[in-house]
Formats: C-alpha cells, structure tokens, sequence
C-alpha cells in the first residue's frame, strides 16, 4: 500500500491563504483528504498554517501541485509517500 502526503506550511496565512486554495481549487480532483490546522481562535489566531493532504493520481500531477504551491512567498511544500509492504 501507496500513500501520497502533501503538507504545506503558509507562514503568513492572512496574506497567502487565498492563493493557496486557489491552486488547491484548480487541483482539486487531486485531494483525497485535507486537514488544515492553525493555532488559537477568534483575537489570538495564529498567522501561521499547515495544511496536510491526501493526494492521489499520477505522480508528475502530485510533484507538480507541490511546486506550484512553493512558488508562492512565505509557503513551503513537501510531497511525501510513504509505503508499507
């Protein structure tokens, strides 16, 4: 068993949010599961974000999702599989 992880760290989520979920949008038949997680809530909300998603599809699709997201300023990305056999 196969598994793709994409997880992307925004460090400026006010800013960059949306043109993350752009691109995510337009890749979205790519996205199995998505978890997105920021620390506090409501006046103490985090600026920073880590998505984690499930990805499947061909492989050059994936790598390619993955550096469209590092493109953006104050955004990394890293695709991880991970297998067992």
């Amino acid at each position: 068993m196969k598994k793709s992880v994409l997880l992307i760290l925004i460090g400026k989520r006010k800013e960059e949010a949306v043109k993350v979920q752009q691109i995510l949008t337009a890749w979205g038949c790519l996205i199995k599961t998505r978890l997105g997680i920021h620390d506090g809530v409501l006046e103490n909300c985090s600026d920073e974000g880590l998505l984690i998603l499930e990805l499947y599809g061909k492989e050059e699709d994936k790598e390619e999702l993955s550096r469209k997201i590092s493109l953006l300023p104050g955004v990394s990305s890293k695709l991880v599989e991970l297998e067992v056999e």
